[in-house]
C-alpha cells in the first residue's frame, strides 16, 4: 500500500504498511540514514526528527500517524545550519552517534526560543541521551548556534531513493 509523505520538503510515495515505523521508513526505503536507531522504545532521542517543526522520535511513530505533517530530518538541515556549524566548530560529537538527534532537538528550540537560557536547553534537551557525555559541547553549541544568523525556514532538499508522489 502507498503511503504519501512529506520529508524535507518532498511529497515522496513509500510502499511501506502503514504500522511501519517512521525511522525505518527514513533509512530502508528512502535511504536517509542519518536519523539513527538507538533504543527502539522512544527513551534515548537518537532518532529524533521534526514533524512540522516539532520534534519527534522516529522509532516509533509509524507513519499513518503522520497525516499531513512535514518531516524533516537531519539530511534536510543542509550541512550548513547554524547547529551544524556550531557542532563542527565547537568540536561536539565523540562518537557522533547520536548527535543527529540531538541537533534535531536544538532545531526545534531555537526555532521556538531565539535566545535560550540553560533551563530552556536542558527541557529542550531532556531525553536526548549522549553515551559519551558531551552534554556541557552540546549546550555551548546551541548557545553558539543562537548567535547566529538564522537558517532558512525551509528544509534543504535531501537526496532519497524514492520517487516523488505524483
Amino acid at each position: 500500500m502507498a503511503t504519501t509523505v512529506d520529508v524535507n520538503g518532498r511529497s515522496l510515495n513509500v510502499n511501506s504498511p502503514p504500522d511501519t515505523p517512521l525511522l525505518w521508513v527514513l533509512r530502508d526505503e528512502l535511504g536517509l540514514t542519518g536519523t539513527k536507531y538507538g533504543c527502539g522504545v522512544a527513551q534515548c532521542g537518537a532518532c529524533t526528527v521534526l514533524a512540522d517543526g516539532q520534534p519527534i522520535r522516529a522509532c516509533q511513530t509509524p507513519i499513518s500517524a503522520l497525516g499531513a505533517a512535514k518531516i524533516t530530518t537531519i539530511e534536510g538541515l543542509g550541512g550548513n545550519h547554524p547547529l551544524q556549524q556550531a557542532w563542527v566548530k565547537l568540536d561536539v560529537p565523540q562518537c557522533g552517534y547520536c548527535q543527529s538527534g540531538q541537533i534535531m532537538s536544538a532545531c526545534a528550540l531555537l526555532a521556538s526560543n531565539a535566545n535560550p537560557d540553560d533551563e530552556a536547553i536542558s527541557g529542550a534537551m531532556d531525553g536526548n541521551i549522549c553515551r559519551c557525555g558531551a552534554y556541557q559541547r552540546i549546550r555551548a553549541a546551541i548557545k553558539e548556534a543562537a548567535a547566529m544568523p538564522a537558517a532558512p525556514a525551509e528544509p534543504a532538499a535531501a537526496p532519497v531513493a524514492a520517487k516523488p508522489a505524483a
